[in-house]
């Protein structure tokens, strides 16, 4: 497997992102490893919230969350997922699938030793993330999903599908302006060129590339028998668990409602809904996502 790893220099004096870098590698299935970047801030000896990214964004997208749950005593963990931000880039677009990101993404989470976790997903970081729950949970005491899903290969919406097209299909992924499509505000360059700095070619998107392709949105993608084992698990999370959905998002408007009727720890409790916020409701509404997670902490310990 070839590997590419972002120049250090490109993440030099990011906008709102003073945070020191950590890595850890895990084992690439092909006989050497891969450096897995993330962040880590607030008191260590306080539960982790892991706040998990997904396409074609990084950790940068939770910059003013982190600083805002480290200011109130809660520990920040936010890793980028293999192909993305500071985390190693393996070249092909072979070298990615679903079940190596939850492979690798699992090796990283027992390497760190995690326990007692609130999961805060977004995007893939739900697709993976849920998957990490249902392998694991016992480390989990909460979960907040918001924009993702679990897909178990019974369609998507056209939203999704134009999506899927134009990342198959444009000569140049332009990832800065996609994550800017993805919100209701306007980035400004400086924000733009952040979510451009892990790629300093097209040679380094081929995690963002193949991303929108793995989504198993129909009977014959892999990984549809995984979820759905996936499912089962959480069809008996009893932990609390909120859906924290944004109002402006066309690719998972109503998705919440799957995981409200079938998830036990969901039954009863007040969802959220983010307004004002596009897909990347990070960027859009970072303070009322910091303080639906504080306030669900705190409600549920």
């Amino acid at each position: 497997m070839k590997v590419l790893r972002t120049p250090d220099q490109r993440f030099a004096n990011l906008l709102d992102f003073p945070f020191a870098p950590h890595y850890r590698e895990v084992n690439d299935s092909a006989g050497g490893a891969l450096r897995i970047h993330y962040l880590d801030e607030g008191p260590a000896g306080a539960a982790p919230v892991l706040l998990m990214h997904g396409e074609p964004s990084w950790c940068f997208l939770y910059r003013k969350v982190i600083a805002g749950l480290a200011a109130q005593g809660h520990r920040a963990v936010a890793p980028d997922l293999v192909g993305f931000g500071r985390s190693d880039k393996p070249a092909e677009r072979s070298d990615y699938t679903y079940e190596r990101h939850v492979r690798w993404m699992s090796d990283w989470l027992k390497s760190l030793g995690l326990g007692n976790i609130t999961l805060f997903c977004q995007d893939w970081g739900g697709l993976i993330g849920l998957r990490l729950v249902a392998a694991f949970p016992d480390r989990f005491a909460r979960v907040v999903v918001a924009n993702t899903g679990l897909p178990v290969g019974v369609g998507a919406p056209p939203a999704f599908e134009q999506w899927l097209n134009f990342s198959q299909t444009v000569p140049e992924l332009p990832v800065g302006q996609i994550v800017n499509m993805g919100t209701v505000h306007k980035l400004s360059p400086a924000e733009i060129d952040a979510y451009n700095a892990p790629y300093p070619d097209e040679s380094y998107k081929a995690g963002a590339r193949a991303f929108p392709a793995l989504v198993p949105i129909t009977p014959n993608h892999a990984s549809v028998a995984e979820n759905k084992r996936a499912w089962e698990v959480l069809e008996k999370f009893e932990k609390p668990f909120l859906t924290a959905f944004s109002d402006s998002d066309p690719v998972t408007k109503g998705g919440e409602i799957m995981f409200q009727e079938r998830v036990p720890g969901a039954k009863g409790r007040r969802h959220v809904t983010i307004s004002g916020a596009g897909h990347f409701l990070q960027e859009d509404r970072p303070e009322e996502v910091t303080r639906v997670l504080e306030e669900f902490i705190r409600g549920t310990l």
